[in-house]
């Protein structure tokens, strides 16, 4: 049994809330079988449902970013996208955390699921009518935005209740890869639909991609009311102080906050401004159809994050650990600067792989971390915090890449923000290097 100070007072940690580090094993116990939590029917269904949700999310950016830059040509606009799709990320992922917390986490993801079909069919209907505004992309994106804020969370808090202990570990990850996997594979299905579809049907199909997770969660056996033993007492919600409330109880948590200021500190610096970018990248890179060159290189990304996910489950590499997260992130760093630089299409193809490995690699580690070791009573919040600042912190990386592209050019505000975020990285892995060191001198 250990202590830890919050800001309540010192608090024992519970088997169920471990503190994964860097000196400790990453699971106790025997070595889990390869995607264990996918033997568990009712994990699978969720775990298919997540990941096409994802894909369609991805695919509605593919889709509606293309049309941005052929109407408009403006990479200010392109940035402007991103940081009106984020904003709601940052200012109500913990409140959706603290709804999770307090109230059945399914009915939550429906109502995101629903505002999503409403987002990809407002699309759908200014590209038929040819109608399109700035001020309707961005009511569009808005909407968008506010979906994913209810999915989050309360995405994350249900697997809890779907596996057992003994399956959370591989459950959190192979939730985190579906994810990560959606949001980076999308994009090749997106511009698939691109290609084949065109963008006026192709993101009206994209509406009822969102439609299998949706029914499922409608009679699934999970959630409050189907939960064993005594009930968890979580706090009132309390809207923008329950930031406040749950930064101050996990500030003795060392894991919880290195992964938190990582995934905020990769979104800050470059999040996914780059591939609001991408229709530029290939017209630079390319000698011929932009189109194809564009579908090619989210594809690159896509097949290094699709890797990764199938070997880090399947092989059981790289546990995790906040010192592995911290290194896969400077490789993401090192990619995705080359790739900014890269003075020709096939290295740009590959440095794009390399970055889709890495990043899904990292940011599943870390959401992993996260989620084991938050205190149940308080879980939604805790993941709210982070998704806050991997999620949120994402709508100035449209500052950064989009609007800095404006002033010295894609390229160089790419590069410029991977250097950035290399060096905050250094200086985290320092940190967490000479924390053993200060732990030992302690009584």
């Amino acid at each position: 049994m250990w202590r830890i100070e919050c800001a309540s007072g010192p608090r024992d940690l519970h088997p169920r809330d471990p503190i994964l580090t860097d000196r400790s094993p990453a699971v106790a116990g025997p070595a889990p079988a390869s995607y264990a939590a996918l033997r568990h029917p009712g994990f699978r269904a969720y775990f298919v449902g997540s990941a096409l949700a994802m894909m369609a999310d991805s695919v509605e950016h593919v889709i509606s970013y293309w049309m941005l830059f052929q109407k408009f040509h403006s990479p200010g606009l392109a940035g402007f996208a991103v940081i009106s799709h984020w904003v709601p990320f940052l200012l109500f992922s913990v409140t959706a955390g603290a709804l999770a917390d307090r109230f059945d986490p399914r009915r939550l993801i429906q109502l995101g699921m629903v505002l999503f079909m409403i987002a990809s069919l407002g699309w759908f209907w200014f590209f038929w009518t040819g109608t399109l505004q700035t001020w309707h992309a961005a009511l569009l994106l808005t909407i968008h935005g506010m979906a994913g804020v209810l999915w989050g969370p309360p995405g994350q808090v249900l697997i809890h209740d779907i596996v057992d202990r003994a399956m959370l570990p591989s459950a959190v990850r192979l939730l985190a890869s579906a994810r990560w996997l959606g949001l980076l594979f999308g994009p090749a299905v997106g511009a698939g639909f691109l290609l084949a579809l065109g963008p006026t049907w192709g993101i009206g199909a994209n509406a009822a991609i969102y439609l299998p997770l949706t029914l499922w969660l409608w009679r699934a056996p999970y959630g409050p009311r189907f939960r064993t033993g005594a009930p968890t007492q979580s706090p009132a919600v309390r809207g923008l102080a329950d930031i406040v409330a749950t930064a101050r109880e996990v500030a003795g948590h060392p894991t919880i906050v290195s992964m938190t200021v990582l995934a905020g500190a990769a979104s800050l610096t470059i999040g996914s401004g780059y591939q609001a970018q991408m229709p530029a990248f290939a017209q630079d890179l390319g000698h011929g159809d932009a189109g194809v060159f564009y579908s090619m290189l989210l594809a690159a990304d896509a097949a290094g994050a699709l890797t990764a996910g199938a070997l880090l489950e399947g092989r059981g590499w790289l546990p995790a650990r906040p010192r592995s997260a911290l290194l896969l992130a400077l490789v993401w760093c090192l990619a995705l600067g080359g790739f900014a630089l890269a003075p020709s299409y096939p290295i740009a193809l590959a440095l794009l792989f390399a970055g889709g490995f890495v990043s899904l690699a990292f940011n599943a580690m870390a959401q992993t971390l996260v989620q084991l070791n938050a205190p149940a009573a308080i879980r939604g919040r805790v993941i709210g915090l982070y998704n806050m600042s991997g999620l949120g912190l994402r709508a100035f990386s449209g500052v950064t890449i989009g609007l800095g592209g404006s002033l010295v050019g894609v390229h160089a505000s790419l590069a410029a923000s991977a250097l950035a975020l290399f060096v905050i990285v250094g200086a985290l892995l320092a940190r967490t290097r000479a924390a053993p060191v200060a732990a030992s001198a302690s009584p």
